[in-house]
């Protein structure tokens, strides 16, 4: 997207994005992708057909989780790091899968959490069958395997992603919030990993919040929170909410 927003960055601390919601005449929120290059397509399509009724400039949320489960992987983030659907301006915010993927990437040991949540339809989708090495004795041998068939655009792509984008009273992040605690004070754990706490009490803060991580059959929209992520490496179903003058409607393919 264009130089509009406000990114924020502190050591340690994955970037924060603040982008004042009068730039926008619609925003369409997107759930969690996890390899399914084709449903993601068929929403897109299905975004820029709804989004011809609407006059002014458009902008598309990625909520996370574009790596692991699904067949696609390496697909989805070729397609990220790629100019956005005509007509729409797009930030793609961080999910833990895509985390976990880039800590695997980097040696941190917290990222061989993706070795048993996923990871081998991602590496296979870059060309690199986990079976066919002995884990977990050989799990360097497989860790290099990886970093050389993946290419830098999409490590520098993780790299950069925001972990949280607030829009006015609206923000969207991949798990959810820590309830009660300010933004600047929510954690890269809480913004990507979150889940019980959040979902039994909500924010706690006068916000609503626009997330994934958790499955659902059908999206959910309440007044604090809009849930997105229904489980579409399972079921098929990618689905987004479209916000315009904060009347929230949702777009669900599969």
């Amino acid at each position: 997207m264009g130089d509009e927003g406000l990114m924020s960055t502190e050591p340690g601390r994955a970037p924060r994005l603040v982008i004042d919601p009068a730039d926008y005449a619609a925003v369409y929120a997107i759930g969690d992708v996890h390899g399914c290059l084709d449903a993601l397509l068929e929403l897109e399509d299905m975004i820029r057909e709804d989004a011809l009724s609407t006059e002014g400039r458009k902008l598309i949320v990625m909520l996370g989780d574009y790596v692991d489960r699904g067949p696609k992987s390496a697909a989805v983030l070729y397609h990220l790091t790629a100019s956005p659907p005509s007509g729409f301006e797009r930030v793609c915010l961080r999910g833990n899968h895509d985390d976990a993927f880039l800590a695997f990437l980097d040696g941190d040991p917290a990222g061989d959490w993706v070795l048993d949540h996923g990871a081998e339809t991602t590496f296979a989708s870059y060309g690199v069958v986990m079976d066919g090495f002995n884990l977990p004795t050989n799990r360097f041998a497989l860790r290099e395997a990886i970093r050389n068939a993946v290419p830098s655009s999409h490590v520098e792509f993780l790299r950069s992603l925001p972990v949280l984008l607030t829009l006015g009273t609206d923000v969207f992040a991949h798990a959810g919030l820590k309830p009660g605690r300010p933004l600047s004070e929510q954690t890269d754990d809480d913004l990507m990993w979150i889940r019980r706490s959040f979902l039994d009490l909500g924010p706690g803060l006068p916000v609503r919040v626009f997330h994934g991580h958790t499955p659902m059959r059908e999206a959910h929209v309440g007044p604090d929170r809009v849930s997105l992520d229904t489980h579409c490496y399972r079921t098929g179903r990618l689905t987004a909410a479209r916000v315009v003058a904060g009347d929230v409607s949702i777009l669900s393919v599969g």
